[in-house]
């Protein structure tokens, strides 16, 4: 008996997701309705035929991925007589799955699998769409056609949940709104729409029922990720699922969406040519969000190839801007970019705007140096120092790791790639990627941030060859990069630094002759010794720690601060240099 896709297609009996759907060919809008209110089932039960589904489409993936291996194996193996019982496990399994299934490669069954799940496992399929640092090509591929617009749901269903979310009648918080959404994604749709003061929004409305199921299914999900972590440890599933329930967990707050447009609105006041929606928090609650209509087009639109070269140049340098300033100099970025949610806002003056900021990644600030400093050392050639950078970031997994060979691995790689660039074949972000994809192989990992990281520079550079076909990544990169490093060492922002940490540097000077006391001793023990410490290392740390507190002292005193930097840099100097 084949596999009933039916009961595979569709969730636990009661799911408030399916009311009032329409398939995205059906663009029909039904008359208003009252709606009435959607009654979950007793949350034990549900969670319980949640987890039946769950269970069940993963036992018809693995049978579908026993089918698809002995598929795919040649004819001698499968002719051998100790392979039997695996044959047989293959043809009986075939029997029992779903015949729309059973043909396909196993990476479409994992996707057609996920869909039938629903929006949480979709926004899961997504995030491994990304990691093509620790999955094949041909999954993440696959996977990339998640990202297709989802199904619409009616716009009864859209205008009732605003009135519930707001409080008043439609009609009374806004001018207009159109029926047609410009958006459908797993967790929310998106509407336009004139607010009574005549400004132009979007309203972004959490799809009815979708924060229950998701939160549900996120507990349901850490339960798989301890079953399944001691059979596929190389892959780390635990780590990626806790990372994907963060971040699933966020967006199901729309709140902090408007604080991320907030945030990003603050760090570039500097700059008025990029801009971020303006958010309307009296119009907003946590499923809904209204915000700012940036009128404007995509990269890639017929409108871009009217501009002037120069002009054309402009947005692939303010684009350039944008990105690196954010991962590199705040360590707050937008994490789900792509050319659908840049925008060139016609001029004058020309700008660029960003949209969509609902999933957005953080570097803690060590993090974010270490990063700046990898970037740095990458487009301008030190591929010694980039893979030094790089390994201090990776996170050994479990298994023994290799740093050592991770290193040699990324710099004979970095050495590939830069004999490419002089055929103008170069694409750093390309590089950083399958510097991360080596990681795997000498178990030394990466979180999810760093790959979204990724991510947005393949949006910089595919969005600015879009745009200038012939760009210069590395050129373009080197003078916005540059200008972020001088930045981090403006004797104003080290000063500002040094009077932030200053109970910390008071209480290290106060301490300052007995690091320096224990470095003597352990300089003159490393004479008698085979430490695999390097002798000096200890006193070189101490002659650092004694440079930045002097020096910073002294930049504290107005009339001292020319001798004040250059100790702060002396001692900078000795660690930069001293490995």
């Amino acid at each position: 008996m084949a596999e009933d896709s039916s009961t595979s297609l569709s969730p636990p009996p009661i799911d408030p997701l399916n009311a009032g759907a329409a398939s995205p060919s059906d663009r029909s809008v039904t008359a208003l309705q009252p709606v009435a209110p959607v009654k979950l089932p007793v949350r034990r039960r549900w969670l319980l035929r949640r987890l039946l589904t769950v269970v069940h489409q993963l036992l018809g993936l693995l049978a579908g991925g026993l089918v698809a291996y002995v598929r795919h194996r040649p004819s001698e193996w499968r002719q051998r007589r100790s392979q039997w019982p695996i044959r047989l496990a293959a043809t009986l399994a075939e029997r029992r799955l779903d015949p729309k299934l059973v043909n396909l490669p196993f990476a479409a069954q994992l996707r057609h699998r996920l869909e039938r799940l629903g929006p949480t496992y979709i926004k899961l399929g997504q995030i491994l769409a990304v990691r093509e640092d620790m999955l094949p090509h041909a999954i993440t591929d696959e996977l990339k056609k998640l990202f297709d617009q989802a199904s619409i749901v009616s716009f009864s269903i859209i205008h009732a949940s605003i009135e519930a979310e707001l409080g008043r009648p439609l009609s009374e918080l806004f001018r207009q709104i159109e029926e047609q959404p410009l958006g459908s994604a797993s967790l929310a749709q998106v509407h336009r729409a004139t607010t009574r003061s005549g400004q132009a929004v979007v309203i972004k409305v959490l799809k009815p029922g979708v924060r229950e199921v998701v939160l549900v299914d996120l507990r349901l999900l850490g339960w798989l990720g301890a079953v399944l972590e001691p059979f596929m440890p190389q892959y780390e599933i635990v780590a990626i699922i806790e990372e994907f329930r963060s971040y699933t967990a966020r967006e199901l707050d729309l709140t902090l969406e408007a604080d991320n447009g907030d945030i990003f609105a603050a760090q570039f006041q500097d700059s008025p040519a990029i801009v971020f929606p303006i958010m309307y928090r009296e119009l907003s609650t946590g499923s809904v969000l209204t915000m700012e209509f940036l009128n404007g087009f995509k990269p890639g639109a017929p409108a871009t190839f009217a501009l002037a070269e120069s002009e054309r140049l402009q947005m692939v340098h303010l684009g350039a801007q944008a990105i690196l300033r954010m991962l590199y100099q705040h360590g707050f970025f937008h994490a789900d970019l792509h050319a659908g949610n840049l925008l060139i806002l016609p001029g004058p003056p020309l700008r660029v705007g960003f949209i969509d900021l609902g999933m957005v990644g953080r570097f803690e600030e060590q993090t974010r140096r270490r990063l700046l400093y990898y970037y740095h050392a990458l487009v301008n050639g030190d591929i010694e120092k980039a893979a030094q950078h790089l390994c201090e970031i990776a996170r050994p997994g479990p298994g023994g790791s290799d740093p050592a060979g991770f290193r040699r691995s990324v710099v004979e790689l970095s050495q590939r790639f830069l004999l490419r660039a002089a055929r103008g074949e170069f694409s750093v972000a390309r590089l950083i990627l399958e510097s991360m994809r080596l990681g795997g192989r000498h178990r030394m990992y990466f979180r999810v941030d760093l790959v979204l990281m990724v991510k947005a520079l393949v949006t910089f550079e595919g969005v600015g060859r879009m745009v200038d076909p012939n760009l210069d990544v590395v050129a373009v990169s080197r003078v916005h990069i540059g200008r972020i490093f001088r930045e981090q060492f403006r004797l104003t922002r080290l000063r500002r630094e040094l009077w932030r940490n200053g109970p910390e540097l008071l209480d290290l000077a106060g301490r300052l002759p007995e690091l320096l006391v224990q470095s003597g001793h352990r300089l003159e023990s490393s004479t008698t010794s085979f430490s695999a410490q390097p002798p000096l290392a200890g006193l070189r740390g101490a002659i650092v720690v004694a440079a930045c507190i002097l020096g910073g002292v002294l930049l504290l005193q107005s009339h001292a601060w020319l001798a004040g930097g250059g100790l702060l840099l002396a001692g900078w100097w000795i660690y930069w240099r001293g490995d």
